[in-house]
């Protein structure tokens, strides 16, 4: 599956923004989804995930209650609206799929996800 991210820029601390991922290949409903970033000189995190159907979520403790992933299988986009956004928001970010059936044992982890976009530059100002 190809994974086409938009939505990225910069924006002032406690803006908001919304990330689509346009997703094309395969059957879209298929596919695990979920969001990583990696800031400059750290590690690529998990930020959300995404169940098949949409009907489960999960969130990174620092996205909780800031950030909201969903999808729509009809469109094969998943998005993710990101508010209250602090400087160390600022990163780059991958939107990204699983084929695997034990995903949801692992969707923290990078090595379970199959799939990557190209990944779109988000800075927040302060």
């Amino acid at each position: 599956v190809q994974l086409q991210a938009s939505g990225g820029g910069l924006v002032q601390a406690g803006g908001s923004l919304k990330f689509s991922c346009a997703a094309s290949g395969r059957t879209f409903s298929n596919y695990f989804m979920g969001w990583f970033r990696q800031a400059p000189g750290k590690e690529r995190e998990f930020v959300a995930a995404i169940s098949w159907n949409g009907g489960s979520t999960y969130y990174s403790d620092s996205a909780k209650g800031r950030f909201t992933i969903s999808r729509d299988n009809a469109k094969n986009t998943v998005y993710l609206q990101m508010n209250s956004l602090k400087p160390e928001d600022t990163a780059v970010y991958y939107c990204t799929a699983s084929a695997r059936w034990d995903v949801r044992a692992y969707y923290t982890r990078p090595a379970s996800y199959d799939y990557w976009g190209q990944g779109t530059l988000v800075t927040v100002s302060s």
